[in-house]
């Protein structure tokens, strides 16, 4: 039975132990991803927000070239830690990457510009909502994902190689498969200091 939306948030954690193994099809995978894309808002119902699907062989691939453009820029004994890192990601069963189309961003802010400063801003948070959605959903599910910012240190590499638009920018990665272990315990901050109310 699913659960229900507000069990489902507390549920959704950064989950860092994942295999290659799935409780869902990849096909329901996709079916989250697309009716995520489809129904997130975005500024003036842009809708430039993008992700790329890497499953099997391409997430392996994808991992390795991450793992191969920081080898070239750490040093060799500050290496093991990272590596350790990145083969706990490529052990997943997939990887999704969140975009943000720029040329449809870009347009908005030559349409309206008393919001061009504010523009960027709100379509990062439209990312952001997707990222959210599709997280909660792939945990409502059995699975483990965490997001990851990879971001300047790849995208080229990554772009060359998938093929990806040029007017694509990469935000986010997110690496799931089943868990293989528990999420840390997670301490919150008094909600008071966090919510106030003006009446």
């Amino acid at each position: 039975m699913p659960l229900e939306f507000k069990e489902a948030m507390e549920a959704r954690r950064s989950i860092y132990g994942i295999c290659n193994e799935s409780t869902i099809t990849a096909e329901e995978i996709l079916e989250i991803v697309d009716h995520s894309t489809k129904n997130i808002p975005s500024p003036f119902n842009c809708q430039s927000q993008r992700v790329a699907v890497f499953l099997g062989e391409k997430h392996l691939e994808f991992w390795n070239i991450v793992m191969e453009t920081l080898r070239k820029r750490v040093l060799a004994d500050d290496f093991k830690a990272i590596e350790r890192r990145i083969n706990g990601f490529a052990a997943g069963c997939g990887t999704l990457l969140f975009y943000e189309d720029t040329s449809i961003t870009k347009g908005l802010m030559e349409r309206f510009i008393p919001y061009k400063e504010s523009i960027p801003d709100w379509a990062e948070q439209a990312n952001g909502m997707l990222q959210f959605a599709i997280w909660t959903q792939l945990s409502a599910a059995g699975l483990g994902a965490s997001l990851q910012h990879y971001n300047s240190i790849i995208a080229h590499e990554v772009k060359t190689a998938f093929l990806i638009p040029s007017d694509w920018r990469l935000i986010a990665q997110m690496p799931f498969g089943m868990p293989t272990e528990e999420p840390v315990t997670k301490v919150f901050e008094p909600i008071e200091r966090r919510v106030i109310v003006i009446e």
